[in-house]
Protein backbone atom coordinates (compact mmCIF):
# COMPACT_ATOMS: atom_id res chain seq x y z
CA UNK A 1 0.00 0.00 0.00
CA UNK A 2 1.01 3.09 -0.97
CA UNK A 3 1.96 5.29 2.32
CA UNK A 4 2.59 8.28 0.47
CA UNK A 5 1.76 11.77 1.62
CA UNK A 6 0.25 13.95 -0.79
CA UNK A 7 2.20 17.28 -1.79
CA UNK A 8 0.74 19.48 0.86
CA UNK A 9 -1.18 22.36 -1.37
CA UNK A 10 0.89 26.01 -1.17
CA UNK A 11 -0.99 28.72 1.01
CA UNK A 12 -2.83 30.91 -1.10
CA UNK A 13 -0.62 34.40 -1.41
CA UNK A 14 -3.65 36.29 -0.66
CA UNK A 15 -4.48 40.44 -1.27
CA UNK A 16 -3.39 43.86 -0.71
CA UNK A 17 -5.96 46.57 -1.16
CA UNK A 18 -4.60 50.07 -1.37
CA UNK A 19 -7.43 52.23 -0.31
CA UNK A 20 -7.37 55.93 -1.73
CA UNK A 21 -9.38 58.88 -0.59
CA UNK A 22 -9.46 62.33 -1.55
CA UNK A 23 -8.68 65.12 0.71
CA UNK A 24 -11.28 67.30 -1.20
CA UNK A 25 -13.86 65.21 -0.07
CA UNK A 26 -15.79 65.21 3.54
CA UNK A 27 -14.21 62.19 5.60
CA UNK A 28 -16.37 59.29 6.22
CA UNK A 29 -17.99 59.44 2.50
CA UNK A 30 -16.40 56.81 1.10
CA UNK A 31 -17.73 54.53 -1.82
CA UNK A 32 -19.80 50.72 -1.51
CA UNK A 33 -16.84 48.68 -2.43
CA UNK A 34 -14.33 50.86 -0.31
CA UNK A 35 -16.44 49.87 2.60
CA UNK A 36 -17.20 46.43 1.92
CA UNK A 37 -13.38 46.11 1.47
CA UNK A 38 -12.99 47.62 4.93
CA UNK A 39 -15.26 45.48 6.85
CA UNK A 40 -14.29 42.00 4.80
CA UNK A 41 -10.44 42.66 5.48
CA UNK A 42 -8.29 40.75 7.95
CA UNK A 43 -6.46 43.79 8.83
CA UNK A 44 -6.59 47.48 7.73
CA UNK A 45 -3.74 49.23 8.27
CA UNK A 46 -2.79 53.53 7.58
CA UNK A 47 1.04 54.97 8.22
CA UNK A 48 -0.38 58.25 9.33
CA UNK A 49 -2.31 58.20 12.85
CA UNK A 50 -3.91 61.43 11.71
CA UNK A 51 -5.48 60.86 8.58
CA UNK A 52 -8.84 62.24 8.41
CA UNK A 53 -10.65 59.01 7.53
CA UNK A 54 -9.18 56.91 10.54
CA UNK A 55 -11.82 58.64 13.57
CA UNK A 56 -14.44 57.75 10.76
CA UNK A 57 -13.46 54.48 10.24
CA UNK A 58 -13.31 53.60 13.85
CA UNK A 59 -16.74 54.93 14.58
CA UNK A 60 -17.85 52.23 11.44
CA UNK A 61 -16.43 49.55 13.52
CA UNK A 62 -13.17 49.38 11.65
CA UNK A 63 -10.03 48.06 13.35
CA UNK A 64 -7.42 50.43 11.85
CA UNK A 65 -3.68 50.06 12.82
CA UNK A 66 -1.08 52.68 12.76
CA UNK A 67 1.78 50.84 11.25
CA UNK A 68 4.01 51.25 8.16
CA UNK A 69 4.95 47.79 6.70
CA UNK A 70 7.60 47.12 4.13
CA UNK A 71 6.72 45.92 0.91
CA UNK A 72 8.10 41.98 2.47
CA UNK A 73 6.01 42.71 5.48
CA UNK A 74 2.68 43.62 4.34
CA UNK A 75 3.24 40.06 1.93
CA UNK A 76 3.87 38.02 4.67
CA UNK A 77 0.91 39.43 6.32
CA UNK A 78 -0.73 38.65 3.44
CA UNK A 79 -0.30 34.95 3.54
CA UNK A 80 -2.59 32.23 4.07
CA UNK A 81 -5.27 34.11 1.64
CA UNK A 82 -5.38 37.01 3.97
CA UNK A 83 -6.54 40.16 3.13
CA UNK A 84 -4.98 43.20 4.38
CA UNK A 85 -6.27 47.08 3.48
CA UNK A 86 -3.66 50.07 3.64
CA UNK A 87 -5.37 53.24 3.96
CA UNK A 88 -2.98 55.24 1.54
CA UNK A 89 -1.60 58.41 2.88
CA UNK A 90 -1.45 61.61 0.96
CA UNK A 91 1.47 60.97 -1.04
CA UNK A 92 -0.21 57.13 -2.21
CA UNK A 93 2.62 55.29 -0.36
CA UNK A 94 5.18 55.65 -3.25
CA UNK A 95 8.02 53.70 -1.28
CA UNK A 96 5.59 51.04 -0.73
CA UNK A 97 4.21 50.65 -3.75
CA UNK A 98 7.72 50.83 -5.49
CA UNK A 99 9.03 48.61 -3.13
CA UNK A 100 5.83 45.77 -4.40
CA UNK A 101 7.03 46.47 -8.19
CA UNK A 102 10.35 45.53 -7.14
CA UNK A 103 9.20 42.01 -4.97
CA UNK A 104 7.00 41.53 -8.31
CA UNK A 105 9.52 41.62 -10.79
CA UNK A 106 12.10 39.55 -8.92
CA UNK A 107 10.25 36.25 -9.53
CA UNK A 108 11.50 34.94 -6.66
CA UNK A 109 8.08 35.64 -4.43
CA UNK A 110 4.61 34.53 -4.34
CA UNK A 111 3.02 37.91 -4.66
CA UNK A 112 -0.63 38.58 -3.63
CA UNK A 113 -3.16 40.25 -5.58
CA UNK A 114 -2.60 43.86 -5.41
CA UNK A 115 -5.64 45.96 -6.02
CA UNK A 116 -5.78 49.96 -6.20
CA UNK A 117 -9.87 50.82 -4.65
CA UNK A 118 -10.15 54.26 -4.84
CA UNK A 119 -12.57 55.05 -2.15
CA UNK A 120 -14.03 58.82 -3.04
CA UNK A 121 -13.23 60.93 -6.67
CA UNK A 122 -12.97 64.72 -6.98
CA UNK A 123 -15.36 66.14 -8.38
CA UNK A 124 -15.12 68.70 -11.08
CA UNK A 125 -13.95 71.97 -9.75
CA UNK A 126 -12.61 70.46 -6.58
CA UNK A 127 -8.99 71.58 -7.59
CA UNK A 128 -10.80 75.14 -6.78
CA UNK A 129 -10.64 74.05 -3.13
CA UNK A 130 -6.94 73.56 -3.40
CA UNK A 131 -6.25 77.12 -4.82
CA UNK A 132 -8.64 79.02 -2.12
CA UNK A 133 -7.05 76.54 0.67
CA UNK A 134 -3.57 78.10 -0.81
CA UNK A 135 -4.54 81.89 -1.08
CA UNK A 136 -5.41 81.73 2.24
CA UNK A 137 -2.26 80.56 3.58
CA UNK A 138 -0.19 83.62 1.20
CA UNK A 139 -2.53 86.08 2.89
CA UNK A 140 -1.51 85.02 6.01
CA UNK A 141 1.74 84.39 5.89
CA UNK A 142 3.29 86.26 2.60
CA UNK A 143 5.03 89.89 3.17
CA UNK A 144 3.51 91.21 0.06
CA UNK A 145 0.15 89.33 0.11
CA UNK A 146 -1.00 90.21 2.99
CA UNK A 147 -0.58 94.01 2.64
CA UNK A 148 -2.68 93.77 -0.40
CA UNK A 149 -6.16 95.91 -1.09
CA UNK A 150 -8.74 95.78 -3.44
CA UNK A 151 -6.97 99.24 -5.00
CA UNK A 152 -3.70 98.15 -4.94
CA UNK A 153 -4.75 95.05 -6.63
CA UNK A 154 -6.61 96.70 -9.54
CA UNK A 155 -4.12 97.54 -12.13
CA UNK A 156 -3.37 93.84 -11.86
CA UNK A 157 -6.94 92.88 -12.88
CA UNK A 158 -6.59 95.05 -16.05
CA UNK A 159 -3.33 93.96 -17.21
CA UNK A 160 -4.49 89.68 -17.07
CA UNK A 161 -7.51 90.74 -18.52
CA UNK A 162 -5.38 91.47 -21.26
CA UNK A 163 -2.94 89.09 -21.32
CA UNK A 164 -6.06 86.51 -21.02
CA UNK A 165 -7.29 88.24 -24.69
CA UNK A 166 -4.06 88.08 -26.24
CA UNK A 167 -3.79 84.65 -25.79
CA UNK A 168 -7.13 84.20 -27.58
CA UNK A 169 -6.26 86.01 -30.47
CA UNK A 170 -3.06 84.36 -30.56
CA UNK A 171 -4.89 80.94 -30.36
CA UNK A 172 -1.80 79.22 -27.74
CA UNK A 173 -3.65 76.66 -25.58
CA UNK A 174 -1.02 76.82 -23.48
CA UNK A 175 -0.83 80.06 -22.32
CA UNK A 176 -4.50 80.37 -22.89
CA UNK A 177 -4.69 77.72 -19.85
CA UNK A 178 -2.26 79.69 -17.80
CA UNK A 179 -3.66 83.12 -18.58
CA UNK A 180 -7.17 81.90 -16.92
CA UNK A 181 -5.18 80.68 -13.94
CA UNK A 182 -4.21 83.99 -13.77
CA UNK A 183 -7.44 85.96 -14.05
CA UNK A 184 -9.01 83.04 -11.45
CA UNK A 185 -6.53 84.36 -9.29
CA UNK A 186 -7.66 87.39 -9.36
CA UNK A 187 -11.03 86.66 -7.92
CA UNK A 188 -9.69 84.29 -5.78
CA UNK A 189 -7.41 87.06 -3.87
CA UNK A 190 -9.84 89.86 -3.76
CA UNK A 191 -12.36 87.55 -2.56
CA UNK A 192 -9.87 86.58 0.68
CA UNK A 193 -8.86 89.90 0.76
CA UNK A 194 -12.99 90.91 1.47
CA UNK A 195 -13.20 88.67 4.39
CA UNK A 196 -11.44 90.84 6.26
CA UNK A 197 -13.44 93.82 5.96
CA UNK A 198 -15.10 94.75 9.43
CA UNK A 199 -18.14 95.93 8.46
CA UNK A 200 -19.53 93.94 5.09
CA UNK A 201 -17.28 90.95 4.38
CA UNK A 202 -17.83 88.34 2.15
CA UNK A 203 -15.96 85.15 1.01
CA UNK A 204 -15.25 83.01 -2.30
CA UNK A 205 -18.66 81.28 -1.57
CA UNK A 206 -20.47 84.37 -1.43
CA UNK A 207 -18.91 85.35 -4.90
CA UNK A 208 -20.09 81.95 -6.22
CA UNK A 209 -23.32 82.25 -5.09
CA UNK A 210 -24.06 85.39 -5.87
CA UNK A 211 -22.99 84.60 -9.49
CA UNK A 212 -24.52 81.16 -9.72
CA UNK A 213 -28.13 82.73 -8.83
CA UNK A 214 -27.82 85.38 -11.21
CA UNK A 215 -26.97 82.52 -14.28
CA UNK A 216 -29.86 80.75 -12.94
CA UNK A 217 -32.29 83.88 -13.04
CA UNK A 218 -31.01 85.27 -16.59
CA UNK A 219 -31.40 82.00 -17.86
CA UNK A 220 -35.02 81.26 -17.62
CA UNK A 221 -35.23 79.07 -20.80
CA UNK A 222 -32.54 76.58 -19.29
CA UNK A 223 -33.81 76.95 -15.75
CA UNK A 224 -37.40 78.04 -15.80
CA UNK A 225 -40.68 77.84 -18.10
CA UNK A 226 -39.44 80.10 -20.89
CA UNK A 227 -37.82 79.60 -24.31
CA UNK A 228 -35.50 80.20 -26.52
CA UNK A 229 -33.93 79.25 -29.66
CA UNK A 230 -31.89 81.35 -30.90
CA UNK A 231 -29.02 83.37 -29.74
CA UNK A 232 -30.79 86.49 -30.32
CA UNK A 233 -34.02 84.91 -28.29
CA UNK A 234 -31.36 84.24 -25.42
CA UNK A 235 -29.74 87.79 -24.94
CA UNK A 236 -33.36 89.03 -25.15
CA UNK A 237 -34.03 87.33 -22.20
CA UNK A 238 -30.47 88.51 -20.07
CA UNK A 239 -31.17 91.93 -20.89
CA UNK A 240 -34.95 91.80 -20.12
CA UNK A 241 -34.02 89.95 -16.70
CA UNK A 242 -30.82 91.99 -16.12
CA UNK A 243 -32.86 95.52 -16.90
CA UNK A 244 -35.48 94.09 -14.00
CA UNK A 245 -32.86 93.22 -11.47
CA UNK A 246 -31.16 96.63 -12.23
CA UNK A 247 -33.90 98.69 -12.28
CA UNK A 248 -31.83 101.04 -14.98
CA UNK A 249 -33.42 104.15 -16.37
CA UNK A 250 -31.23 104.18 -19.35
CA UNK A 251 -29.77 101.69 -21.24
CA UNK A 252 -26.11 103.17 -20.74
CA UNK A 253 -26.72 102.32 -17.16
CA UNK A 254 -24.02 100.52 -15.94
CA UNK A 255 -21.83 100.74 -19.14
CA UNK A 256 -17.85 101.19 -17.55
CA UNK A 257 -16.83 104.52 -18.92
CA UNK A 258 -13.42 103.46 -18.03
CA UNK A 259 -12.70 101.11 -20.69
CA UNK A 260 -11.08 101.63 -24.01
CA UNK A 261 -12.40 103.66 -26.20
CA UNK A 262 -13.52 102.14 -28.92
CA UNK A 263 -14.58 98.81 -26.64
CA UNK A 264 -16.84 101.88 -24.86
CA UNK A 265 -18.34 103.43 -28.56
CA UNK A 266 -18.94 99.54 -29.53
CA UNK A 267 -20.84 98.78 -26.15
CA UNK A 268 -22.72 101.72 -26.10
CA UNK A 269 -23.84 101.18 -30.18
CA UNK A 270 -24.83 97.98 -29.34
CA UNK A 271 -27.14 99.03 -26.32
CA UNK A 272 -28.83 101.22 -28.62
CA UNK A 273 -29.00 99.10 -31.62
CA UNK A 274 -30.87 96.61 -29.14
CA UNK A 275 -33.03 98.77 -27.44
CA UNK A 276 -34.13 99.67 -31.17
CA UNK A 277 -33.79 103.23 -30.44
CA UNK A 278 -32.62 106.11 -33.33
CA UNK A 279 -29.96 108.00 -31.65
CA UNK A 280 -28.00 110.38 -34.37
CA UNK A 281 -24.28 111.00 -33.94
CA UNK A 282 -22.50 113.93 -32.51
CA UNK A 283 -22.45 116.05 -35.42
CA UNK A 284 -18.85 117.69 -34.43
CA UNK A 285 -15.52 117.25 -36.11
CA UNK A 286 -12.66 116.04 -34.59
CA UNK A 287 -10.80 112.14 -35.24
CA UNK A 288 -12.80 111.35 -31.72
CA UNK A 289 -15.85 112.10 -33.59
CA UNK A 290 -14.26 109.81 -36.83
CA UNK A 291 -13.34 106.43 -34.19
CA UNK A 292 -16.55 106.87 -32.84
CA UNK A 293 -18.33 107.00 -36.27
CA UNK A 294 -16.20 103.84 -37.43
CA UNK A 295 -17.03 102.20 -33.88
CA UNK A 296 -20.93 102.10 -34.65
CA UNK A 297 -20.31 101.24 -38.28
CA UNK A 298 -18.15 97.86 -37.00
CA UNK A 299 -20.57 97.21 -34.37
CA UNK A 300 -23.46 97.28 -37.01
CA UNK A 301 -21.92 94.80 -39.32
CA UNK A 302 -20.90 92.42 -36.41
CA UNK A 303 -17.03 93.60 -35.92
CA UNK A 304 -15.54 93.81 -33.03
CA UNK A 305 -13.66 97.10 -33.39
CA UNK A 306 -11.38 96.87 -30.70
CA UNK A 307 -10.36 93.59 -31.57
CA UNK A 308 -10.02 94.65 -35.35
CA UNK A 309 -7.76 97.88 -34.29
CA UNK A 310 -5.24 95.26 -32.33
CA UNK A 311 -5.19 92.57 -35.33
CA UNK A 312 -4.23 95.83 -37.30
CA UNK A 313 -1.71 96.90 -34.99
CA UNK A 314 0.12 93.35 -34.85
CA UNK A 315 0.02 93.72 -38.92
CA UNK A 316 1.66 97.03 -38.15
CA UNK A 317 4.30 95.77 -35.87
CA UNK A 318 5.16 92.96 -38.00
CA UNK A 319 5.79 95.23 -41.03
CA UNK A 320 7.54 97.68 -38.69
CA UNK A 321 10.05 94.73 -37.56
CA UNK A 322 10.00 93.91 -41.38
CA UNK A 323 11.28 97.23 -41.82
CA UNK A 324 13.80 96.30 -39.47
CA UNK A 325 15.40 93.32 -40.94
CA UNK A 326 13.80 91.56 -37.91
CA UNK A 327 11.68 88.24 -38.23
CA UNK A 328 8.05 88.64 -37.28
Amino acid sequence: MNTTSPEATPAAPGRIVLLTTSHRVAPGLLSWPAWQALHSADSVLCADGAHPQLPYLREAGIRVTEAAPTAEELVDACAGGRTVVVVATGEGEPALTDGLARLAGSGRVSMPELELLPASYDLPGARLLDLVQVMDRIRAECPWSSQQTHKGLAKYGIEEAYELVEAIEEGDRDELREELGDVLLQVVFHARIAEEDPEAPFSIDDVAGTIVAKLIHRHPHVFGDETATTPEEVKEHWLRTKAIEKRRESVTDGVPLGQPGLALAAKLASRVRTAGLEVPLPKTDGIGYELLALAVRAEAEGVDPEAALRAAGRAYRDAVRAAEGLEG
